[in-house]
């Protein structure tokens, strides 16, 4: 199984990004998609999870209004839409997946390998 997530980059206050990641070796429409970052010194930190046929999302308040995630999976991607980066979103962004509909980072079997997003003034 891999997960290779993409997208990362600098951006400023205020700018957008959107991180995509692309799963194979599994069966992508069986898995619940979810999105975490981890900021140095932080602990991994929950973002948003998307279900199987991408019909219900549910977010952290820290992006709720501000990151938008979403699935194709004829494609096998799940993407994250950011918007209105502020400084403290800074963090190397991680996609995983679940077997079941869990925001807690053990309850996800596979982890794709992060991608460094930094927002800067």
């Amino acid at each position: 199984v891999q997960l290779q997530a993409s997208g990362g980059g600098l951006v400023q206050v205020g700018g957008s990004l959107t991180l995509s990641c692309a799963a194979s070796g599994l069966t992508f429409s069986s898995y619940t998609m979810g999105w975490f970052r981890q900021a140095p010194g932080k602990e991994r930190e929950f973002l948003a999870m998307i279900s199987l046929s991408g019909g219900s999302t549910y977010y952290a308040d820290s992006v709720k209004g501000r990151f938008t995630i979403s699935r194709d999976n004829a494609k096998n991607t799940v993407y994250l839409q950011m918007n209105s980066l502020k400084l403290e979103d800074t963090a190397v962004y991680y996609c995983a997946a679940a077997r079941k509909w869990r925001q807690t980072a053990i309850s996800y079997d596979y982890w794709g390998q992060g991608t460094q997003v930094t927002v800067s003034s």
